[in-house]
């Protein structure tokens, strides 16, 4: 795990290097640069790992599937655990037409569980390989870089039923 920190930080300064470095040209085109950033809130549990495979942002507020963008995603198995206590990660950054972000999607993989008393156990998480988790963000995307932190609480998502658990995604834009 210590390992794809040290990536994930490598690849976070490397992005924001490269944003920066670009930044005037995205500028004058009238575009905006979004970073998506990934935290938690403590929780009880041992691990809770989210297999994030892809960040998809809505522009427009209509109810088909036209108008979404996949952004450049650090695909992986997150330890929301780990990202407490101010730390966060960088899960997807793109370069999108100034406007407002109406919606937020991620599609999970099926690597999920989560780990309570030392024993690992699968996380079911209802449509999330498939239209994915959801959030309704209502975000003016200025001529700038834009940078959203999503606050995964895990704490309220992470519910055991009678035959395991399941996540009922409690997800807050900061």
């Amino acid at each position: 795990m210590k390992k794809n920190l040290a990536i994930l930080t490598a690849i976070f300064l490397v992005c924001s290097v490269f944003i920066i470095s670009c930044s005037k040209d995205e500028n004058s085109s009238g575009s905006s640069t979004l970073q998506l950033r990934l935290t938690d809130a403590p929780t009880a549990l041992d691990s809770v790992f989210v297999d994030i495979q892809q960040v998809r942002v809505k522009m427009q507020d209509d109810s088909t599937d036209n108008g979404w963008i996949d952004l450049n995603t650090n695909a992986g198995i997150y330890n929301l655990l780990q990202l407490q206590n101010g730390v966060d990660t960088l899960l997807a950054t793109g370069t999108l037409a100034s406007g407002t972000v109406k919606e937020i999607r991620f599609i999970l993989g099926s690597q999920n569980r989560v780990v309570a008393s030392g024993v690992s156990y699968p996380l079911t998480i209802p449509s999330g390989s498939e239209s994915g988790l959801k959030i309704k963000v209502s975000k003016k995307l200025n001529a700038t870089l834009e940078t959203l932190l999503i606050d995964f609480d895990a704490a309220l998502s992470v519910r055991q039923e009678g035959n395991g658990y399941k996540l009922r995604p409690v997800l807050k834009v900061k």
